[in-house]
Order: structure tokens, then C-alpha cells, then sequence
């Protein structure tokens, strides 16, 4: 076997045929060790941070190989490379994929400017693909990316492991069960961001980092020097990198509602967002950072699963809901304190989560409550066994029954992404004006409505800028 394509047909079909002479069988190498043909070499882009639990986290033990690390901060990478000596290491991702040509699965676990670039050369290439949260930093992104899986026959995950959890799968039994009946309202909030936001674009211009390939990092993005405010981390809060609080925790946080509720496009978006004033008391407009704040409202049409129209509403900063009368005074509502969490309002009582779907319970009208029994067995993976999950579908092949059970591949994770940075294209459109008969410009702060199926917002063509990133020479889809 020579090219990497005969030696993916090798892996599905040894996956699949025991006694193919070609396989070592495991009781021959002993317990707990894997034959050479039933692994998987996967490339790691972004080994520092979350980048460093995905790469063990596939690597399962022994279940998958780590052949190559890419990252352009290898300072940042170092956990990853001690841990994996014999991998390869690169800082250009597109180098690695031109030389290694026997990768048969990526992890991307790099900015959200990046995610999709280096996805989709990767699914190109007819390599399987797990991508962090967000799965992209714009909608069109997220289209190409969905497509992009079914045309090519890729496995694909989004790294929400919350989808994986006990939690999400006891929301949806209780939902089907019909306990809190057609759910007409929800409401998702978050503490974040715990980075900077709604600040002034830097001008100074600091020493670079040791090490660093700014160039690289900055890849897709639009050019601007290195500064400690974009690197490491604190990219979340600049809409040249990151996609904000919206970004960062929705995948997490919206990804109950959506699977339970069965929502797909939004029909319209409406936004508002915390100021920040200038000495003199005028609200300043920052258009390359994150507000401190959001508020942001999407609606969805009614579905096979719910019965009536959804409104959900989002709020970040450390916005948060009130207390529905329905539930004690003095119960947390979503995670312990109230930081982040999910209220889902039915006709016959209310579900709650926190983050991944944690802690579930159902306040009924009747004021009987529900929690989260003894139905579902933990996994013992990590991550709710999202990565391994991904690597055994990876193994088994495209449409294959491992495939089909991931609970994040981007058939469902691609909608679900758009539909968030649906809420990033209505705060990012709030101070935008729009000329008026009189003379005057006004802020188009009002509803936005939306064509999912067409991409397009059909009543402010302002903000359908947003729908679609610009790309630096080199670095596009």
C-alpha cells in the first residue's frame, strides 16, 4: 500500500473483516495493545491548550497514533511534544499536510479564524476532521464545511464533548416523553467573556514572543502586528480572530435546546450590547472588538419535535435571566451559582441544564421535580468519549454504524454553528447605519430577517458583510 487513499481502504476494510491475513490479531499482541493496522495517524494543528487534551484524548491509550504536531507557537506546543516524542513537528499546517501524505485524520484545535481553512484543505485531501468549537468563524464557513463532509465521505466532530454527555441524552427522553410539553420559549446564558472586550485596537507595537510565528498565526485573518492582547488566548475578543462570548460557549450551551427541540435554521435575529462610553459620556463604537455585553434573540419555526414557534434568548457579560417563579428561590439554576446555564420553558413545566448539559432537571407546573437518575451509564472516556467516538467512526469508515451514532458530525454541528454566529452577525450589525429619506444615517438596530437556506439577511443588506469573511492572499478556502 503506497498512497494514502489505498491505505484508508485498508483501514475500513481490516475495521470491518477480523480475519484479514494482514492483521495481527489483538489476542496474539496481548491485552490492551492495538495492531499497527487498526490505528489511525493523526496530525494535531494546535497542540497548546485544548489543542493538548485533543491530541491525548484521540490518541486513547494507544488507540490512534500521533504522527505530526503542528503549532506556530511551539512554547505553547511543548506539553504536547514531550508527550508525543516521536511525532513530527511543524508550525505550518500546510506544510505538514504536503509532506505527511500517510495522515489519515486531523485535529484542529487552533484559533477560530483558522478552524475552516485548515479543515477543508484537510477534507480535500479526503482526511477525517476533528474541528473545536466553533466549528467556524463565519456561517458561509460552516456551509462550506457541512458540504464539504458529505461530498468527500469525511468523519467529521465538532469538540463539544457536552454532546456526548448523559446529560443532552436525558433531556431528549424526557422531552419525547412529553413531560414539559411543546417548549415556546428558551433561555441561554454565559459569564463569559473572562477576556478582554469592547477595548481600543492596540497601536503600540511590542517585542514579538520568542519562537512565534506571527505570520502563520495570523494566516487567514487580516494583517495586523503581534501584541500580547491577541496572543495568547485573548484573540476571543477581536472579530478578526475570535467569535466571542457567543463563540466560545453557545456550542456548549445551545446545543440542548437545538438537538432536544430539533431546530434548524433561524427565521430572524435581533441584538443589543452593553456600551462602552468615552470621557465625555458618548458610547463609543469599537468595531474590531467584542461588546463587554450582549443580548440577542433568535426565533426558530415550529419542528417535527416541537409542536410551536421557539424564541431563544442568549445573554453573556454576566447577564443572566430571572428566576421563573416555577423554580425554588433558593435553587442554582444551570451551573452551581448560576454562571452559565439553560432554561427551556414548556407548557407543562420547565428543563434545566448547565454547561454540557450538566445537571438536568424538570420543574413540573404540578411542583413536582425531576432530576437526572440512574438511566444512563457514564462514560468511562474522557470528554463523555467524544474524541474516541470520532476515532473508531474514523476507523469504521464513512456512513458506517460508528459513523452514523457521532453526536456531533457537522450534518448537525454546521447548523447548530450557524445559527450561533447568526447572533454574532446581529451584534456585529447593531451600530451599522442605513441611509434614511431624510438626510440622516440611523443605526440599524432592529430585527434582522433571515434566509438560511440563501445565507442572506433579506431586510438590512448592511449586515449581510458579515455573512462571509474576506481572506489574506494564500490562505483561502
Amino acid at each position: 500500500m503506497t498512497s494514502k487513499q489505498s491505505r484508508r481502504s485498508f483501514i475500513k476494510k481490516t475495521a470491518a473483516t477480523a480475519f484479514a491475513f494482514s492483521i495481527v490479531p489483538r489476542h496474539v499482541l496481548g491485552q490492551g495493545m492495538t495492531a499497527p493496522s487498526d490505528q489511525l495517524n493523526i496530525a494535531v494543528i494546535g497542540g497548546g491548550g485544548k489543542g493538548y487534551s485533543d491530541a491525548v484524548h484521540a490518541w486513547g491509550d494507544g488507540a490512534a497514533n500521533i504522527a505530526a504536531i503542528c503549532d506556530v507557537d511551539w512554547n505553547m506546543a511543548s506539553n504536547a511534544f514531550k508527550k508525543f516524542p516521536n511525532a513530527k513537528k511543524y508550525k505550518d499546517y500546510r506544510k505538514l499536510l504536503d509532506e505527511m501524505s500517510d495522515i489519515d485524520a486531523i485535529t484542529v484545535s487552533t484559533p477560530d479564524h483558522t478552524h475552516a481553512v485548515i479543515a477543508h484543505n484537510a477534507m480535500q485531501r479526503g482526511q477525517h476532521v476533528y474541528v473545536q468549537k466553533p466549528l467556524t468563524h463565519s456561517i458561509h464557513e460552516a456551509r462550506v464545511l457541512t458540504e464539504a463532509a458529505e461530498r468527500h465521505n469525511i468523519v467529521t466532530q465538532m469538540g463539544n464533548q457536552g454532546a456526548s454527555g448523559d446529560g443532552v441524552k436525558q433531556m431528549i427522553k424526557w422531552f419525547d416523553e412529553g413531560l414539559i410539553g411543546s417548549v415556546s420559549e428558551v433561555h441561554v446564558w454565559t459569564n463569559r467573556p473572562v477576556w478582554p472586550q469592547g477595548i481600543k485596537t492596540p497601536t503600540e507595537m511590542p517585542a514579538m514572543m520568542d519562537g512565534l510565528d506571527w505570520d502563520s498565526w495570523v494566516g487567514p485573518a487580516a494583517y495586523v502586528d503581534y501584541h500580547p492582547l491577541y496572543h495568547p488566548f485573548k484573540w476571543r475578543g477581536w472579530w478578526n480572530f475570535g467569535t466571542g462570548a457567543l463563540g466560545d460557549m453557545a456550542c456548549h450551551l445551545i446545543d440542548p435546546p437545538f438537538r432536544v427541540l430539533g431546530l434548524g435554521y433561524p427565521t430572524e435575529v435581533e441584538s443589543s450590547v452593553g456600551a462602552i462610553y468615552s470621557q465625555d459620556w458618548i458610547p463609543d463604537y469599537l468595531p474590531e472588538s467584542c461588546p463587554p455585553s450582549s443580548r440577542t434573540q433568535l426565533a426558530f419555526p415550529a419542528t417535527a419535535k416541537n409542536a410551536v414557534p421557539v424564541k431563544m434568548t442568549w445573554t453573556d457579560g454576566g447577564l443572566r435571566p430571572f428566576h421563573p417563579e416555577l423554580i425554588p428561590a433558593d435553587h442554582d439554576i444551570g451551573d452551581k451559582g448560576g454562571t452559565n446555564g439553560v432554561i427551556m420553558i414548556g407548557e407543562k413545566g420547565i428543563m434545566t441544564c448547565g454547561t454540557y448539559a450538566e445537571n438536568p432537571k424538570i420543574y413540573l407546573n404540578s411542583g413536582e421535580i425531576i432530576e437526572q437518575g440512574n438511566d444512563f451509564t457514564p462514560s468511562a472516556l474522557p470528554e463523555n468519549g467524544h474524541h474516541q467516538n470520532w476515532v473508531e467512526a474514523c476507523k469504521a469508515g464513512y456512513g458506517s454504524t460508528q459513523h452514523k451514532a457521532l453526536t456531533s458530525s457537522f450534518d448537525f454541528s454546521g447548523p447548530l454553528t450557524e445559527s450561533i454566529l447568526m447572533g454574532n452577525l446581529a451584534i456585529r450589525s447593531y451600530n451599522l447605519r442605513e441611509p434614511n429619506g431624510d438626510g440622516f444615517n440611523y443605526p440599524g438596530r432592529k430585527k434582522l430577517l433571515w434566509d438560511g437556506a440563501n445565507m442572506k439577511i433579506t431586510n438590512f443588506d448592511q449586515a449581510n458583510q458579515f455573512v462571509k469573511r474576506d481572506y489574506r492572499e494564500g490562505w483561502s478556502l
